[in-house]
């Protein structure tokens, strides 16, 4: 018989864990309270920039795409990073997930909870990472030291922090998927002979619920980060494989069908957007698709097929060598109590043969494919989002994108936790209680002081530099008119979109002949480094009278950026 921990012991137990899910909330949303006022909203990368802003739109019109008409005569670059411009319509070109959900919420709660949405989702995740881990360990320490050990992670908090990313959303999808899935295929009783029958299967209200939300919030989360597939697909077919007899058709169907239903709003807005269902912004991923749907019609052989496909699928190359380098760079030197904890743990479970269970060998496996598909993938691309390369640091995306490598290795991190503290204290259980809250409370202090402080991407550094970028928008705003666009290489995240903005320089003659077309119709600004006075006299006197332009200086707005105003030639 499954031991129940009486009532007041459940209430101890519901309470801890809404006192970490409400503390994960309000440090998290610090980051944005701090930063953020009610006139003033901005972020700290294009991606944020592009789904905060067409979030607002969705939630406010309920469209996705915005006409520009400055775009009629600049050949559609009238736009920031993250976003694209089809004849004149301004569109995302992230995944649309984050835009669709967020933006349905603000409809309902309103604008001002859109750059809160995401702590309070990352607090939901520790919820359903506890009720998870419990299923999987069938033991209430081991997963409230995980959850614990999630509510102070510094990717999670990071990433909830800097709240317009999609990869927490995704992450917090996937584990309320994974919780109703563990929930379809348990049985009641551990030691209960299955009796389900693939091909068969009786309408049963149980069975209804969880292959409904299983398929939905599936669907919510490929709908987040439609790329995850590459490894979200094998982890469940792994899934499927091994508890084969615990589905029926119906299950199954019932999944698909909820699966598809969610993912209907994506499909609208993909062929609305981009012309096609499966089409998105992304114009690698929609090449990739597409060369993957010409192989089965080239008349390829098995070997040459399998090749192409694979070069489409590694479209930033397949490099196994700077995967592990990555991967010793943002896993075991950045987080090396997690690494150590999780052997550890894993070698424990795994001597633990004789009290070893399926659903044990389940999860690890799942884990390792997962870790192995996200390193040797992501691994392989080359991220610059700090300038300095040879830096690893928190905001690079490795950090993001390896969340569920992070997160699957925090039960084996519980469980030598539980295991050791249990038998470190030769069953005094408030020894053992002692030394668990020690391991959690140095984890909380070496957690809050990396994503502090840690680097020059902690959100201590980040919140200066808001700062600086504040004091640059007032002064940029204050010099220039509303109807402006202005040229720019990074601040086009700080000025959009109170001001038009466009990517690019002024030693391109292609982009200079634009800019002199624009000029016809609107102010046009440029804002980058000082030149010097050499640099200056170059450009004002020979590369830009050809295209009808003059270049003053407006303002010099610090010690490295200046503002400047490109006229036409009378």
């Amino acid at each position: 018989m499954k031991f129940k921990l009486p009532a007041t012991k459940q209430l101890y137990v519901w309470l801890f864990i809404l006192i970490l899910a409400i503390i994960f909330v309000l440090g998290a949303s610090s980051f944005n309270l701090i930063n953020q006022g009610s006139d003033y909203v901005k972020f700290s990368s294009p991606d944020e920039t592009a789904n905060y802003f067409f979030t607002k739109v969705y939630a406010k019109t309920g469209t996705l795409a915005i006409f520009e008409n400055y775009n009629l005569y600049a050949s559609d670059i009238v736009h920031p990073r993250s976003f694209r411009s089809d004849r004149g319509f301004m569109k995302p070109v992230s995944f649309l997930g984050i835009i669709l959900i967020f933006g349905t919420l603000a409809k309902i709660f309103g604008l001002g909870i859109i750059p809160f949405l995401t702590p309070i989702f990352g607090a939901v995740g520790i919820i359903f990472f506890y009720l998870l881990v419990e299923k999987l360990f069938s033991g209430r320490r081991i997963a409230l030291i995980s959850a614990a050990l999630l509510t102070f992670f510094p990717i999670y908090i990071y990433y909830s922090a800097r709240s317009m990313f999609h990869n927490i959303l995704f992450v917090v999808l996937t584990i309320i998927a994974l919780y109703f899935l563990v929930s379809l295929l348990e049985q009641k009783n551990e030691g209960e002979k299955t009796k389900i029958k693939f091909l068969s299967g009786k309408f049963n209200e149980r069975d209804f619920i969880y292959s409904a939300l299983t398929g939905s919030f599936f669907g919510l989360a490929v709908m987040t980060r439609l790329s995850e597939l590459i490894w979200l697909a094998p982890a469940l077919l792994l899934v499927f494989i091994f508890y084969l007899r615990r589905f029926n058709l119906f299950r199954l169907a019932l999944l698909i069908l909820f699966f598809g239903l969610a993912l209907l709003p994506m499909a609208y807005w993909n062929q609305a957007l981009y012309g096609s269902f499966t089409a998105g912004g992304y114009t690698e991923m929609n090449q990739s698709l597409s060369s993957i749907v010409n192989i089965g019609h080239s008349g390829l052989s098995v070997s040459e097929a399998a090749k192409k496909v694979g070069h489409t699928i590694f479209y930033f190359g397949f490099n196994p060598q700077q995967s592990l380098t990555m991967f010793y760079n943002y896993v075991v030197l950045m987080f090396p109590w997690l690494v150590a904890l999780a052997s550890l743990g894993f070698i424990w479970l795994a001597a633990s043969w004789r009290k070893f269970k399926k659903k044990y060998l389940v999860y690890l496996l799942t884990w390792i494919l997962l870790s192995a598909i996200l390193i040797l993938y992501y691994g392989s691309w080359k991220f610059t989002d700090n300038p300095d390369p040879r830096r690893f640091t928190i905001g690079n995306s490795y950090t993001r994108y390896w969340l569920p490598v992070y997160l699957g290795a925090m039960p084996l991190a519980a469980y030598f936790i539980d295991r050791f503290s249990q038998w470190f204290s030769r069953k005094r259980n408030w020894l053992s209680h002692i030394f668990s809250f020690v391991i959690i409370f140095a984890v909380f202090l070496h957690s809050v002081i990396f994503v502090l402080f840690g680097s020059e991407e902690g959100l201590v550094n980040v919140t200066y530099s808001n700062r600086a970028d504040k004091d640059l928008y007032e002064q940029v705003l204050a010099f220039t008119p509303p109807q402006s666009v202005i040229i720019t290489k990074y601040h086009d995240k700080v000025l959009f979109p109170d001001r038009r903005v466009l990517m690019g320089l002024l030693t391109d003659d292609k982009m200079n002949e634009i800019y002199g077309r624009l000029a016809k119709v609107a102010p046009l600004y440029y804002l980058n480094f000082q030149f010097t006075p050499a640099d200056f006299n170059y450009l004002k006197t020979s590369k830009l009278v050809q295209f009808g332009l003059d270049l003053e200086l407006v303002k010099v707005i610090n010690k490295d950026f200046a503002l400047y105003k490109l006229n036409l030639i009378k």
